[in-house]
């Protein structure tokens, strides 16, 4: 639907995901985060899928959380349709943590707090080099939520996530770049081609590309285990697929 806030087009096994409310910047009240939460499941339950890529209309990636819901949620923050209201938007990033297939964000413009949450919960960032990107919490005067300080630290580390997260230093594309937290910093137009031709790339073998990202999250992303143990613990995966492939 045309007028709905995410859209969702499956071409060549690749899922694009697009928020879809230039007027506010993207930014996220919990009905949104309900139809991104209801895309993710879309995704998942369609196998031929093997990437999805993450977009955005308008001038801004995600401008955080809506104002007005931040407000209103400030107001009384215990009643239960404030607090539902506000898990909603964290379940929608998390819930993209947890897509089965691998994600890509392309980012253009400027993602600030809930709107960084989304980008980081993806598996790779392509940011525009003009991008601002910026926690802005705590210049909204509000402590990061959303397991901001986790998802940010772990792809650029403690002193980078303090300067972010505590100090309020802004970055561009090519600084995201430098510090690790996107992989390529391109021209705003080139933002959405690259990204598209990297997900098609793992998307030519959607069967493979869920398993592959799965235990990658799993080793990597929560860096749960040892290397000696993620030798064990891929190996039922490599083995499947060598059988996989020799089956023809």
């Amino acid at each position: 639907m045309a007028d709905a806030e995410v859209l969702l087009e499956v071409d060549g096994g690749v899922a694009v995901v697009t928020l879809n409310a230039p007027d506010r910047r993207n930014a996220l009240t919990p009905a949104m985060a309900s139809e991104l939460i209801g895309v993710f499941d879309q995704v998942d339950a369609q196998p031929e899928v093997g990437a999805l890529v993450l977009r955005a209309v308008g001038k801004s990636f995600c401008a955080g959380g809506d104002v007005a819901t931040l407000t209103n949620a400030g107001k009384d923050p215990a009643a239960p349709e404030n607090y539902d209201g506000m898990g909603r938007i964290y379940d929608s990033f998390y819930r993209l943590g947890q897509v089965k297939v691998p994600t890509i964000a392309a980012v253009r413009g400027s993602a600030v707090g809930a709107g960084m949450n989304m980008l980081l919960a993806t598996d790779l960032r392509i940011v525009a080099n003009d991008a601002r990107l910026l926690a802005g919490f705590l210049k909204r005067g509000l402590h990061p939520g959303g397991g901001h300080f986790v998802i940010l630290s772990r792809l650029i580390g403690r002193e980078a996530a303090a300067a972010m997260a505590l100090f309020g230093e802004e970055i561009n594309g090519t600084k995201a770049v430098e510090l690790g937290l996107a992989w390529e910093s391109v021209d705003e137009a080139a933002v959405e081609d690259r990204a598209l031709e990297l997900a098609r790339r793992v998307a030519a073998d959607p069967e493979l590309a869920r398993v592959a990202v799965g235990n990658f999250r799993r080793e990597v992303v929560n860096g749960a285990v040892s290397w000696e143990v993620a030798t064990q613990f891929e190996r039922p995966a490599q083995m499947w697929s060598m059988r996989r492939s020799a089956q023809g």
